[in-house]
């Protein structure tokens, strides 16, 4: 017989309790526990046979071959898998509403040309998804699809079609028969993921299921979920702007520190292959207060346009804000400059921007920051043949940063005439037509960048 009982789980940490509790002791959140039916079976016989076949093995007689990966025909979602999607591989892909997940899975199948692809939505109709089908470029022959939000059936189409890759839109509209629980509770989500895991490995298909977010931006639902899946991706963007960012937070296969970049389009997602040329404006050239920075997220560089606006406070607390760029550390920046630089920005409102609505996380753009604050502040254009790359340490020394070579042939690719590099940073300047400035400190950026567009 099983045995039934009840605990509460916060959904946004995960955190346990037997009781309801109104604030998570853990993360602090008010309303988020809710109620998880547990229910404890005796092994079948089955599980006890599995069980006692399995034997510990000694390592270095174990066989390890390489793992075969599956070509998406999109290279920027190969890039951010590791190289294509392994077989019996289970991949959760965040993001939010509206953000273009749906149109995203839909476009990679619609993008496998004889492969054969299933596609299961428990959020749209058949009709609703053939809609979207065909504003998608693609080839659909070889697509099944299905409204249906019991996993049972879902497994038995997938059982009967028998296709190489399988997507489920999205794991919190699924449900199983065999847990008394509402279809998006802990218990089902949890339940469901692990039933389409072991799935997945018997039969060496790879899933693609889609999950939401919560209000603070990670993946809802229990925490255990991430811990199931071999992949998490996070589809982000601001929905304002036209590219899309995707991010692997996680990947047993491999880097998570590789992006893949999109375009939004009428016609669906439009891979972009050079990002610089997209997020550099033409017309920037005598405007104060822009500065432009060789960024690298995983091993692909691109150059980035920074834009500060310095003013007089209005009020008597003055303002700090950021978009696409860590506003604590736009803070340490800032004292950095008062401090080392001697520039007084107690009174002004502070206002950055990442142009093209990428969040950048690169340590080397702080001296693109710097140099954009100062230009505002002083209304005095940059050069625009310049750009700048270089992590800034609290003394106000320029640190060095990593791939600067492939940062230095990006601006070159792109026709800048000068970068300013750390000048710890050995290279060969023969290799490179374009010039390259070493500085040690931020005062010495500032005086090539400010006294000599001054002359």
């Amino acid at each position: 017989m099983a045995k039934t009982t009840i605990q509460y789980v916060c959904s946004s940490c995960g955190a346990k309790a037997p009781q309801l509790l109104g604030r998570c002791p853990v993360c602090g959140e008010w309303g988020t526990y809710e109620e998880e039916v547990l229910e404890s079976r005796q092994p079948s016989s089955v599980s006890r046979q599995a069980a006692s076949s399995s034997r510990a093995q000694r390592l270095q007689d174990i066989e390890a071959s390489e793992e075969m990966r599956l070509d998406m025909h999109n290279g920027e979602f190969n890039r951010v898998l590791g190289g294509g999607l392994v077989p019996g591989s289970l991949v959760l892909l965040g993001g939010e509403p509206g953000i273009g997940k749906s149109t995203l899975a839909l476009q990679v199948l619609m993008q496998q040309g004889e492969r054969k692809t299933f596609y299961a939505s428990g959020e749209e109709s058949v009709r609703q998804l053939k809609l979207r089908a065909e504003r998608l470029a693609g080839n659909a022959e070889n697509l099944f699809i299905s409204s249906e939000t019991s996993l049972e059936r879902i497994l038995d189409q997938v059982k009967e079609l028998e296709p190489e890759i399988v997507v489920i839109d999205s794991i919190q509209t699924i449900g199983t028969g065999d847990v008394e629980a509402t279809i998006g509770s802990i218990t089902q989500v949890r339940e469901c993921a692990a039933r389409i895991l072991e799935f997945a490995k018997s039969r060496n298909i790879p899933f693609i299921i889609i999950g939401h977010i919560n209000k603070e931006g990670s993946l809802a639902g229990p925490k255990v979920l991430e811990h199931i899946v071999d992949t998490v991706l996070q589809f982000e963007g601001d929905q304002q702007y036209m590219y899309r960012i995707l991010r692997a937070q996680k990947n047993r296969f491999g880097s998570t520190s590789e992006i893949g970049i999109y375009e939004m389009r009428q016609e669906g997602l439009r891979e972009v292959t050079n990002p610089s040329e997209l997020l550099l404006s033409t017309a920037r050239e005598g405007l104060s207060g822009i500065a432009i920075a060789a960024a690298v997220e995983g091993v692909r560089p691109f150059l980035i346009e920074v834009q500060a606006l310095v003013s007089s406070a209005a009020y008597g607390t003055p303002q700090r804000s950021s978009t696409g760029f860590d506003g604590r550390r736009l803070n340490m920046l800032l004292a950095v400059l008062e401090k080392r630089v001697g520039f007084k920005l107690l009174q002004k409102d502070v206002f950055l921007n990442i142009a093209g609505g990428l969040k950048v996380q690169d340590p080397a753009i702080d001296l693109a920051v710097l140099a954009a604050v100062l230009s505002s502040n002083m209304d005095i254009a940059l050069d625009a043949g310049t750009c700048l790359c270089g992590e800034v340490g609290l003394a106000g020394e320029i640190r060095s940063v990593n791939r600067i070579e492939q940062r230095i042939a990006e601006a070159q690719k792109l026709g800048f005439r000068r970068i300013l590099i750390p000048a710890e940073q050995k290279i060969d300047p023969k290799r490179f037509s374009i010039e390259v400035v070493g500085v040690k400190k931020v005062t010495d950026a500032f005086r090539l960048l400010i006294v000599k567009n001054e002359k």
